[in-house]
């Protein structure tokens, strides 16, 4: 059965390289960002690569007008419709606090604009009864830390978010798969203090592929880091308030 990837944020290093890994395996993809000349030349990859077909479109988290024309398009796909999700932005947490005006654009683009638009395209995967929706939310979710606790309560509704909708989903045999990275080699971490650990987008797509394949709930990639947001949660908030994690 044909297979494609509808896939938000496109531009982002981890979409990049799940857009290439699924490609080679002949499924078509469907690239949605804002960088057009980006994911244009990101498409022409894919096709390279083995996807049959390989489209690029305009997508902005905060442009709901844009939604219906992307879900009339989700509808002409035939066979199993996967949607992958990597949008997101995290404003330094210091320009937040000193411009709350901020906290909008963030919320929309980690949250509430993704969410709107998987609603919309939920009925498509119930109807046909089979396919994928991966969300990727951050362990930043996990718990509200000082550095970037707007970003990451962004984050947690998505995944809360997420939780529902895989719950609606697996009634009518489709899924919903929440990823909760750790730091990853990306744009949006470049720069900042503190980094460790940093994965390789490469690794976590792959990570991405295998929970699809295997239906798994929530992951975190690398794995290590369940365990790492294990501790996390589990410091008591009279000490977890005092630190500066």
């Amino acid at each position: 059965m044909s297979e494609t990837w509808i896939i938000l944020g496109a531009s982002s290093a981890m979409a990049r390289a799940l857009a290439r890994q699924v490609a080679a395996t002949g499924a078509s993809v469907l690239l949605g960002g804002r960088d057009a000349a980006d994911i244009a030349a990101q498409a022409a990859d894919c096709a390279l690569r083995g996807a049959p077909i390989a489209e690029a479109f305009a997508f902005d988290a905060r442009d709901t007008s844009g939604y219906a024309e992307i879900v009339a398009r989700a509808r002409k796909t035939e066979g199993t419709l996967n949607i992958a999700v990597f949008v997101g932005s995290m404003p330094p947490q210091g320009e937040i606090d000193a411009g709350p005006s901020l906290i909008a654009g963030t919320v929309a683009d980690s949250f509430t604009g993704p969410a709107t638009l998987l609603h919309m395209l939920a009925p498509i995967l119930e109807e046909r009864g089979a396919g994928t929706i991966v969300g990727v939310g951050s362990v930043a979710g996990d718990r509200g830390r000082v550095g970037n606790y707007v970003y990451g309560a962004a984050k947690a509704g998505f995944h809360t978010y997420l939780s529902g909708l895989r719950n609606r989903l697996t009634r009518s045999g489709a899924h919903v798969v929440t990823v909760k990275p750790g730091f990853v080699d990306t744009a949006m971490t470049w720069g900042l203090e503190g980094m460790f650990l940093v994965a390789p987008p490469d690794a976590v797509a792959r990570d991405i592929l295998a929970a699809v394949s295997k239906r798994r709930d929530v992951i975190y990639t690398p794995f290590f880091w369940r365990w790492i947001m294990l501790i996390i949660r589990a410091i008591p908030e009279r000490i977890f308030k005092m630190l500066s994690i």
